[in-house]
């Protein structure tokens, strides 16, 4: 063989060599996933969204039975030390249940500027913790100026099932038609926790300068507690765009909230204070440096959560039960208890059973009170709506 040829064929030899030497180095590409598909696929993490599992009447360790009904709209739900069962009614009248039966006479029927337009009217209520010595209630509802819709939360003086007016405690939060938040609950810190929703303009949420779209935090005075994220203003956390559920694990004391989400992917949070919870950049599985994501939300699927509950006793003690309206449910979630950013099981109770559910408490005794809303505009009214109705441990 001449000379030229043994130079061509070590050549050839060379570049092949580099050939696989350079495809040695490549990344193999799967035969059934281009590798420009995931190249722009986002990075990957486990989805939020859940959905919860229908639980047998069989299963629930309680009874229902219609406590209250041929109510108008009731919103919240707060009961005393003595036993008596305050609520308000989205249309404006606050009253009581005493010895088992509903008092004709309202407790306080709320006047002008009060409004009741779409989803704002008479909404939250809590009764203080001292409530059996000075008998102080609060009450968040919305009212009218300048032609536009505002919300405030008022300081009440109850006395022999009346009551009147004592102080504004915070105003000038922006309402709307819809979006106005509306729960109130005193915390185990003794502080009177609010949400708000961001009033149709959902821009506001992430103003940390605004009042919309936010849980505020302040004192039983109205004054602005100094351990605050910041001491000059009532702001806990912000990013919200309709939250109106607040509860408190039973032994850990963290704050969880729920949240309504804007086309379905409805939200549970666990709140930190001064945490940005993402609306409008973000919601669902979606991530962002510095927003928190929820810890579940519904997916496709829409809940409407309102009021939520940690079960204090019982046979569901720490497990959390929340109201849904749209989802006409109530869910019970369990959270594991070594990692309570984690849930265990989503159960679904009595779904379609009783309609549009707002809000559920627990008595002392360990009973469970929920609240239908079935003539608030988008439900569909049955006989004898709105209700309450208790649960009762069936053991």
């Amino acid at each position: 063989m001449g000379r030229l040829a043994w130079r061509m064929i070590f050549a050839g030899l060379t570049l092949i060599g580099f050939i696989l030497i350079i495809s040695g180095c490549m990344p193999e590409k799967s035969s059934d996933e281009p590798t420009h598909e995931k190249q722009e696929q986002p990075i990957a993490s486990v989805s939020l969204a859940r959905e919860a599992q229908p639980l047998s009447t069989e299963r629930i360790p309680y009874q229902p039975e219609v406590m209250a009904e041929g109510l108008n709209v009731p919103w919240a739900l707060a009961i005393a030390p003595d036993g008596r069962m305050f609520f308000t009614e989205r249309p404006g009248t606050l009253r009581v249940i005493q010895d088992g039966k509903v008092i004709e006479q309202p407790v306080l029927s709320f006047p002008p500027p009060f409004v009741e337009q779409g989803e704002g009217g008479l909404l939250g209520l809590a009764l203080d913790p001292d409530f059996s010595i000075n008998h102080y209630m609060y009450v968040y509802h919305s009212y009218g100026e300048n032609g536009g819709i505002k919300n405030r939360v008022l300081r009440l003086v109850e006395q022999n099932n009346r009551a009147r007016v004592d102080k504004v405690l915070l105003d000038n939060i922006p309402g709307n038609q819809n979006h106005n938040g509306g729960r109130l609950k005193i915390g185990p810190d003794g502080m009177l926790y609010i949400t708000t929703g961001d009033a149709l303009e959902r821009e506001r949420s992430q103003d940390r300068g605004d009042l919309a779209g936010k849980i505020l935090r302040i004192q039983t005075d109205g004054t602005i507690p100094k351990d605050n994220p910041d001491s000059d203003s009532p702001i806990y956390s912000f990013g919200h765009r309709n939250p109106q559920g607040l509860a408190w694990h039973v032994e850990t004391g963290r704050l969880y909230s729920t949240e309504h989400g804007q086309s379905a992917h409805d939200e549970l949070n666990l709140i930190e204070p001064g945490a940005n919870y993402g609306w409008s950049v973000i919601e669902g599985d979606t991530a962002e440096d510095g927003k928190k994501r929820p810890l579940m939300h519904s997916g496709e699927q829409t809940w409407a959560p309102s009021g939520i509950l940690f079960v204090r006793q019982g046979p569901w003690k720490n497990q959390l039960l929340v109201a849904n309206l749209r989802g006409e449910q109530l869910w019970k979630a369990e959270l594991d208890q070594e990692n309570l950013e984690k849930i265990v099981s989503l159960h679904s109770l009595f779904s379609g059973d009783f309609g549009r559910i707002r809000d559920i408490e627990e008595g002392p005794d360990g009973s469970l009170y929920f609240l239908t809303n079935n003539r608030d505009g988008r439900g569909q009214e049955r006989p004898d709506d709105d209700k309450i109705i208790r649960l009762v441990s069936k053991n």
